[in-house]
């Protein structure tokens, strides 16, 4: 089942396009989102195959992978440590929600390690500094600078 749910994952992927806002190319302040085209005359509405392909039905994925992770694993979105009991690390990938703080995040983190949960945005854990030692590093003595002979002497 792993290797059809992954071959299936391979054809979703490799089978979408990319649909574009009419315009998108022209205009800075057009967003990169689609929009469909209303116009009389658009070329885009009407179908010209230049002009980029409209969403249709059969570029859809198939409905056992919809809304996968392309890891194979339902993304599920955590906001507290008591959303990890009853997850299973074969099936679920958590998320941790946005809105939680980083202390919070770290202890989520921590959590999900130990029960072999895979986390989509991980955050880096700190590694504690290490003090410096109390001996200081011996400094090698400066060199005077080579100076003219004659200006070392007149520095006034």
């Amino acid at each position: 089942m792993a290797d059809e749910k992954m071959r299936l994952i391979r054809i979703r992927n490799g089978n979408r396009a990319r649909f574009q806002r009419r315009g998108i190319h022209e205009k800075k302040r057009l967003a990169a989102v689609w929009r469909k085209p209303k116009g009389r005359h658009n070329k885009l509405r009407r179908q010209i195959k230049a002009k980029g392909p409209l969403p249709r039905p059969g570029y859809g994925s198939p409905a056992a992978v919809r809304g996968l992770h392309p890891s194979g694993l339902s993304d599920i979105l955590v906001a507290n440590e008591a959303m990890l009991a009853g997850l299973d690390p074969e099936v679920h990938a958590v998320r941790i929600a946005a809105g939680v703080g980083m202390k919070k995040k770290m202890e989520i983190q921590k959590k999900a390690m130990d029960a072999g949960l895979r986390v989509l945005n991980p955050r880096p854990v700190p590694v504690p500094e290490e003090e410096p030692s109390e001996e200081p590093a011996e400094e090698s003595p400066r060199e005077p600078a080579d100076e003219p002979e004659g200006e070392a002497e007149n520095h006034e």
